[in-house]
């Protein structure tokens, strides 16, 4: 039986000294290698739990596991972000004054103090995404497309084993978007990583080989 890599205990998560109920109350566990999309309505609670279970944010009560050890220091967290989990965003988050290759290498710099091998291993990943003739080129000089395939790069830079997708096709076209879910689908098979993708869009939700809906800050089916 896959182990579970990991795991949300009873996660609640309350805004506003408690008036408003983000999440109320999730159970749920993921195996390692496993792909999960989580899809449900605006302000369900779908972000706010892959940002728990990235260590972006804490818990207002329950606990997220990783690898069988509960996440609970800042000390913690800072090592499971920075050595374990890689993160994709609807918008990028691309540092606008540095190019290519140079917004890759910002996630190795707590590891990776030789900077030759950093250029190289970014060069490397940015080929992998299909930009080997982009790598000094700033995000402003890049399509929408090859944005978020520099910041998968980026998010593969320290090797995660998680790569955690808020909504990473919510700002492209229906051929780009192809183009990046077929590139993170074969991250998840070829490397055998966990792959946890957050998603208004069913097509892809649907074509998950696990689909959770969550509304209402619970997990739905």
């Amino acid at each position: 039986m896959t182990s579970a890599l990991l795991e949300a205990r009873g996660l609640k998560k309350h805004y506003d000294e408690g008036r408003i109920e983000a999440l109320r109350g999730v159970d749920l566990s993921i195996a390692t290698g496993e792909y999960v999309a989580i899809s449900g309505p605006s302000g369900s609670g779908k972000s706010t739990l892959l940002q728990l279970l990235g260590g972006l944010d804490s818990p207002s009560s329950g606990e997220v596991r990783f690898e069988n050890s509960t996440l609970k220091s800042a000390a913690d967290l800072d090592r499971y972000r920075s050595d374990k989990v890689g993160f994709i965003f609807q918008a990028f988050h691309l540092l606008p004054t540095l190019n290519a290759i140079e917004n890759v290498q910002v996630a190795m710099l707590a590891r990776q103090t030789n900077g030759m091998r950093r250029a190289q291993q970014a060069e490397m990943l940015l080929e992998e995404m299909g930009l080997k003739d982009r790598h000094r080129h700033y995000p402003n000089e890049l399509s929408a497309g090859e944005r978020q395939r520099v910041a998968i790069a980026r998010a593969l830079a320290n090797d995660p084993a998680v790569l955690l997708a808020d909504e990473p096709t919510g700002n492209l076209d229906s051929v780009n978007s192809a183009r990046i879910m077929e590139i993170l689908t074969g991250i998840q098979r070829d490397r055998g990583m966990t792959l946890i993708v957050v998603t208004h869009d069913q097509e892809i939700a649907s074509s998950a080989p696990r689909h959770i809906r969550i509304r209402d800050g619970r997990i739905e089916r």
